[in-house]
C-alpha cells in the first residue's frame, strides 16, 4: 500500500458548500418526498405517476448545478436513476398492501445491487456521494478530492465503503421482505420506517467512523515510513 502522503485540503467556502448542501437536500430529497405525498394521498394519483413528477426536482437541482458549477452533478444522476428505479418498480405486480410493502423493500435492495454493480466501474458510487458532501462543490475542492484517487488507500477505502453499503442494503431488503409475511400490515407498516432510517442511520455513522480511521491509519503509515526514511538516510549518511 503507498505510504505517500497526501496533499492538505484546499480552504473550504462555508457559505458555498451549506448552499449546495441545502439546494440538494431541499431539491433531490425533500421536495420529491412531499411531492409524491400529496400526489398519492390529496390528489388520487398512481404511484407511478407521482414518482415521474417527483424526478423534476432532481433535474432542476441538476440545471441548477450546472448552470453554476458547469459541471454534471453526478449525485443528482444517481437521484434519478434511483427514481427510475422505483417507478419501476411500482408498476410491477399487484397493488395489495403486501405487495406494496415487498415492492418498497425491492427498491432499497435495487440500491444495493447498484452499489455492488458500480465496483466494476472506474470508481464506485461512494466516491461520487463523498465528493458531493464533503466537498463544498467549487472547483478546488472537487479537483483535491479527484486527486486524491492517484492514492491507494483512498481508492481502497471508497470500494470497500461502496461493498458495505451494497450488501449492507441487500441484506435490509431481504429482510423487509421476510418480515412483510411474517408480520401482520399494521405491524410492518410501524416497522418498516425504523428499519429504512434505521440502517440508513447506521451505515452514515459507520461511514464517518471508517473515513476518520481510514485517514489517521494513513497518516500513521505515512510518518512511519518518514521515519523509516530519516533514519535509512542517516545511516547511509554515518
Amino acid at each position: 500500500m503507498s505510504t505517500a502522503v497526501q496533499p492538505s485540503p484546499p480552504a473550504r467556502s462555508g457559505a458555498a458548500a451549506a448552499l449546495g448542501l441545502v439546494l440538494t437536500i431541499a431539491l433531490s430529497v425533500v421536495a420529491p418526498i412531499v411531492t409524491y405525498n400529496t400526489l398519492v394521498d390529496d390528489h388520487g394519483w398512481s404511484e407511478a405517476s407521482a414518482l415521474l413528477v417527483s424526478g423534476a426536482w432532481p433535474v432542476l437541482d441538476s440545471a441548477i448545478m450546472v448552470a453554476w458549477r458547469r459541471k454534471l452533478d453526478e449525485f443528482a444522476i444517481v437521484t434519478l436513476v434511483f427514481l427510475a428505479i422505483t417507478a419501476a418498480v411500482s408498476l410491477v405486480g399487484a397493488d395489495s398492501t403486501r405487495a406494496l410493502l415487498v415492492k418498497d423493500s425491492a427498491v432499497t435492495g435495487l440500491f444495493g445491487l447498484l452499489c455492488l454493480a458500480t465496483l466494476l466501474a472506474p470508481r464506485p458510487l461512494m466516491f461520487y456521494f463523498g465528493r458531493k458532501f464533503g466537498t463544498d462543490g467549487t472547483p478546488a475542492g472537487v479537483a483535491y478530492y479527484n486527486g486524491l484517487w492517484q492514492y491507494e488507500g483512498f481508492r481502497n477505502a471508497q470500494r470497500r465503503m461502496t461493498l458495505v453499503w451494497g450488501v449492507v442494503y441487500l441484506i435490509e431488503a431481504a429482510v423487509r421482505v421476510a418480515l412483510s409475511y411474517v408480520l401482520d400490515t399494521s405491524t410492518m407498516v410501524t416497522v418498516s420506517p425504523f428499519l429504512i432510517y434505521g440502517t440508513l442511520g447506521g451505515l452514515a455513522l459507520w461511514t464517518i467512523r471508517f473515513v476518520k480511521r481510514t485517514k489517521a491509519e494513513g497518516e500513521r503509515r505515512a510518518a512511519e515510513a518518514a521515519a523509516a526514511a530519516a533514519a535509512a538516510d542517516q545511516g547511509s549518511a554515518a
